[in-house]
């Protein structure tokens, strides 16, 4: 997964009342980097594939597929693939710590454990 340190330099009207991107513009390119690259491949598999369900996906083999948008809808579609990747991160957390905590111990039938 890649991060364009470029857009934090925006100053737009809205970035400048942004507490988000005033907070990325101090992280150094690194801890970026190192955070765009944490994501699984599993995440980056769900996330390619809603991106190509969102803007529709025909197979390369019949079609020459071409997609035109503008700045504002195609900002929607990075920000909605962003959210399901913070999504799914959040998600896939949760699976490994209940994945570590059954693990550890195990629950009778009536839902109390057994320690």
């Amino acid at each position: 997964m890649v991060f364009n340190p470029d857009f934090l330099g925006t100053h737009s009207e809205e970035g400048q009342a942004n507490p988000l991107l005033k907070y990325l513009q101090h992280q150094s390119p690194e801890v970026l980097a190192r955070v765009a690259r944490s994501a699984s491949p599993e995440i980056k598999q769900i996330i390619s594939q809603n991106v190509q369900g969102l803007v529709g996906m025909l197979p390369s083999e019949h079609f020459n597929v071409q997609i035109t948008t503008d700045r504002e809808n195609l900002a929607g579609l990075l920000a909605s693939a962003m959210m399901t990747g913070y999504f799914l991160s959040q998600m896939e957390q949760r699976m490994q710590l209940e994945a570590s905590l059954t693990g550890s111990f195990s629950l009778s039938k009536d839902g109390k454990d057994d320690a």
